[in-house]
């Protein structure tokens, strides 16, 4: 049974910084994609970064600068955001996809993921 735990949100101020994490539990590919998404209030979910089979990652272009991506692991997704402002503010959830199925740029909605994020509040 696949698990995924996603943790790190919290409340910052305008400029600060946090760091997120994502273990997946049970997913027994022995590769696979990963990625993360963000979905604000009264707006759709929007990619902000992807973790590709052979290592290489990338970000949105909104992030770009601010945020990056790593996996020091097979099974283990962490988002370090700097510089946060208020745009950033939302529900951020990990996915992951062993056919790495892309849709608009970013993993699909067939990818897995739960439907626990975790909450990233930017006040200015």
């Amino acid at each position: 049974q696949v698990h995924m735990v996603v943790s790190g949100g919290d409340s910052v101020q305008t400029g600060g910084s946090l760091k997120l994490s994502c273990v997946v539990d049970g997913y027994t590919y022995t590769s696979y994609c990963m990625g993360w998404f963000r979905q604000a209030p009264g707006k759709e979910r929007e990619g902000v970064a992807h973790a590709s089979r052979d290592g290489s990652t990338r970000v949105a272009d909104s992030v770009k600068g601010r945020f990056t991506i790593s996996r020091p692991t097979l099974n283990t997704l962490y988002l370090e955001m700097n510089n946060l402002n208020p745009a950033d503010t939302g529900v951020y959830y990990c996915a992951a996809d062993a056919l790495c199925r892309i849709v608009d740029g970013w993993l699909g909605p067939l990818a897995y993921s739960e439907r626990q994020g975790t909450q990233v509040t930017v006040s200015s």
